[in-house]
């Protein structure tokens, strides 16, 4: 079930009340004109509202995403995963993970932490996947500046990830939206292929 991070229902939170929580969560409040519901924006997603092309973004929340986000990342993502680091990120930090349903079915996630390092507050982007059947509708630059926003506004200096060489597609996507090559990691991921390390600056 969506939690009121996800959404504000207007039916079961008062105005008072889910301005309140917009404030704590220190995200934009707006009242959606088709529904009279209000709803938090995070980087220009509208969070539990369909878009143009009927792609519902929201925050991680509950069991239930967590085994969709596992199959999910399965299926579309060459390194694997345990539970313990799903639920390391997942649990820790929901409110800088998002996911986007099409007909309520799972077709991409992102996964952060956002927490204090040597030099910064930083930003950390673990895992971004979207489903190959809906590649190239923008999703996945929809929900990495959706994470980038949120965790700058829980006051992250910078936000790092890294992503395999050969990955063209994530580097051209990254780097559009900011992020420099910091590093070259040799044989960093269990294939043996090699990740560059990249860091986008936020202050």
């Amino acid at each position: 079930a969506a939690s009121s991070r996800d959404t504000f229902l207007a039916c079961s939170m008062s105005q008072a009340a889910a301005e309140q929580l917009a404030r704590e969560l220190d995200q934009e409040l707006f009242l959606d004109d088709e529904t009279g519901h209000d709803v938090v924006e995070v980087g220009g997603l509208r969070l539990g509202v369909p878009d143009g092309d009927g792609f519902v973004y929201a925050r991680f929340s509950g069991d239930a995403a967590l085994q969709e986000v596992m199959a999910l990342v399965d299926r579309e993502l060459s390194e694997p995963y345990s539970i313990y680091t799903y639920r390391y990120f997942l649990m820790t930090w929901p409110e800088h993970c998002l996911v986007v349903r099409k007909d309520d079915r799972m077709i991409g996630c992102v996964v952060c932490k956002l927490e204090q390092e040597a030099f910064a507050f930083a930003g950390y982007i673990a895992m971004l996947v979207v489903e190959k059947d809906f590649r190239g509708f923008g999703i996945g630059s929809q929900l990495v500046v959706g994470a980038i926003d949120s965790m700058r506004r829980d006051g992250a200096e910078e936000v790092v990830l890294e992503t395999e060489v050969t990955n063209k597609a994530a580097l051209r996507l990254y780097e559009r939206l900011g992020f420099s090559r910091e590093e070259r990691l040799f044989r960093y991921y269990l294939n043996n292929n090699d990740a560059f390390r990249l860091k986008l600056w936020l202050k």
